[in-house]
């Protein structure tokens, strides 16, 4: 079937990848034209995968409405903050529509499959989020990601469309605590990330890990998720990738900024967006509006929106209270017997 991917950066073209290797025949569109043509002229995204080379596998076009014309999915891989831009445009889209986006919407506190389904209210709505590094995907590297959609036979679609034997692809309904897990990830690499540029070790590090991921859940469950979405491949799975990969873009950023880099130099010199920068905003928002602590969101908040130092952070986090690891009063409800 035809698939159109919009978005032509590293995970967008790895998807691409993917797709073609399934058999689809696949689109990609791009916010620049030029960038496409290179892709093209080149076979190889080299500001995004270098080194990778591009089999012929995409129709390249710049132009959003041609581009969706009789595809059957459209799978979104734009920043977060261009999402509702972009898919704004795709009018009475009726197909399946995946989001492949790891944030969440400041003003409205929406998830990237919120957002799609107040944009294209006839449009089947799926996100495909998990432990997935572009640049390994585009090299065939074995992955496992999830596949989630409210609707199950949405979910086995979008399964079906993706699967191969090195990119498994698992089913779930809880679509907001994989897209929540996701997007809250991204925050906490910043914070792993700053730990090593302030030379700590992997004690910090898998203790940062530990108690962020009851943090996560904290706040996915106090948004409507199920508790143990957190502990599969779209919670702690991708949230372990994107906290000790040198290749996580979070984490390397975070990294810059405990060695003394400045915010704004770090923003200006990136290449790929660094969701977890916006993302620190919105979580740190959607935390104080549904009453939910969030000491390493609020942390990592205070660093990027605040000028405070990270050392500063680190050593406020350290600080606080003693108390048990399980605090029961954190807990969701147990399920009925």
């Amino acid at each position: 079937m035809k698939v159109t991917v919009l978005g032509a950066g590293a995970w967008g073209t790895a998807l691409s990848m993917v797709l073609h290797q399934v058999g689809h025949r696949v689109t990609l569109w791009g916010h620049h034209a030029g960038h496409l043509e290179e892709l093209q002229r080149r076979g190889q995204n080299e500001r995004h995968l270098p080194g990778i080379m591009l089999p012929g596998f995409a129709a390249y076009q710049p132009d959003a409405a041609r581009a969706i014309a009789g595809a059957e999915t459209v799978v979104v891989a734009v920043p977060s903050k261009a999402l509702r831009e972009v898919v704004s445009s795709l009018g009475d889209f009726a197909g399946v529509v995946v989001s492949v986006t790891k944030g969440i919407e400041f003003k409205t506190g929406l998830t990237m499959s919120g957002v799609l389904a107040q944009c294209l209210p006839h449009a089947k709505v799926a996100a495909l989020s998990g432990p997935s590094l572009a640049m390994e995907v585009a090299r065939g590297i074995p992955t496992a990601i999830v596949a989630a959609s409210e609707d199950p036979a949405v979910a086995l679609e979008v399964q079906r469309t993706f699967h191969l034997p090195l990119f498994r692809v698992y089913t779930s309904q809880d679509i907001q605590g994989v897209e929540l897990g996701g997007a809250l990830k991204n925050v906490v690499a910043i914070a792993a990330g700053a730990g090593d540029g302030l030379g700590f070790g992997d004690n910090s590090k898998a203790a940062l890990v530990t108690r962020a991921i009851v943090e996560i859940q904290r706040l996915g469950v106090a948004c409507g998720a199920r508790p143990e979405t957190f502990s599969g491949l779209s919670g702690l799975g991708d949230l372990t990738v994107t906290c000790f990969s040198k290749l996580s873009r979070n984490r390397t950023f975070g990294e810059q900024l405990g060695r003394g880099r400045q915010l704004q130099e770090l923003l200006d010199q990136s290449i790929s967006i660094v969701e977890g920068y916006p993302t620190a905003q919105s979580a740190h928002q959607l935390s104080a509006e549904q009453g939910v602590d969030t000491p390493i969101i609020d942390e990592v908040y205070a660093v990027l929106y605040e000028g405070k130092n990270p050392g500063q952070a680190v050593a406020d986090l350290t600080r606080r209270e003693s108390k048990a690891e399980t605090d029961p009063e954190s807990l969701p409800p147990a399920a009925p017997a």
